[in-house]
């Protein structure tokens, strides 16, 4: 199905590549600025299926499962793109649609999600700790055409990393100590600490 075609339809978990497909190891190709009306279709559907997938309602109908953020490499289109929609424990709302995000700097130190991470496109549990760095710049446009600089923290940095690393091949659990997956190295910050 053409990218045109199936953008004319809202974005389910059919859409979602899973693990195993080559373009989740891809280094996906920046996108050309300003960016075209399909890309910027693309994109609103990728936020619009997280905020349809957060909603009890919409998600059980249409058996959707719950993402706080989603790159377009996981709907099977190799640019640039990423979406993210998600309140943080100070009730921050993160809400973006973004072209060629890039982390620009980073703290030092690590931190992780305690219960570990997950994936839209990973459909099993992967136990263990994804070390994700405490603070992280973000430097990308937005379908508007405005060049942010976003100075993310705690879980904020850590749904960006995720999604930033699914441009560039990487998945969750390459993270993972794979000697010694749940141990939590003793300089690590929990997300209370930040």
């Amino acid at each position: 199905m053409a990218i045109d075609e199936r953008m004319k339809k809202m974005i389910t978990m059919d859409d979602i590549v899973r693990e195993g497909d080559p373009i989740l190891r891809q280094r996906a190709k920046a996108v050309d600025l300003p960016p075209t009306e399909e890309e910027i279709s693309i994109l609103n559907k990728m936020h619009e299926f997280l905020i349809n997938s957060q909603d009890e309602e919409i998600a059980e109908k249409y058996n959707l499962r719950a993402g706080v953020g989603l790159a377009a490499p996981q709907i099977g289109i190799s640019k640039r793109m990423i979406a993210v929609h998600f309140t943080d424990a100070s009730d921050k709302e993160y809400s973006y649609k973004l072209f060629n995000p890039k982390i620009v700097s980073h703290a030092m130190d690590y931190t992780y999600l305690p219960n570990g991470e997950g994936c839209l496109s990973v459909d099993r549990e992967v136990p263990g700790i994804v070390p994700r760095y405490t603070k992280i710049t973000v430097k990308a446009t937005t379908t508007e055409g405005e060049e942010l600089r976003l100075r993310l923290k705690g879980y904020a940095a850590i749904v960006f990393q995720h999604e930033i690393d699914h441009l560039n091949g990487i998945m969750f659990y390459d993270h993972i100590n794979k000697d010694n997956p749940l141990e939590v190295p003793e300089h690590y910050k929990t997300l209370d600490d930040l």
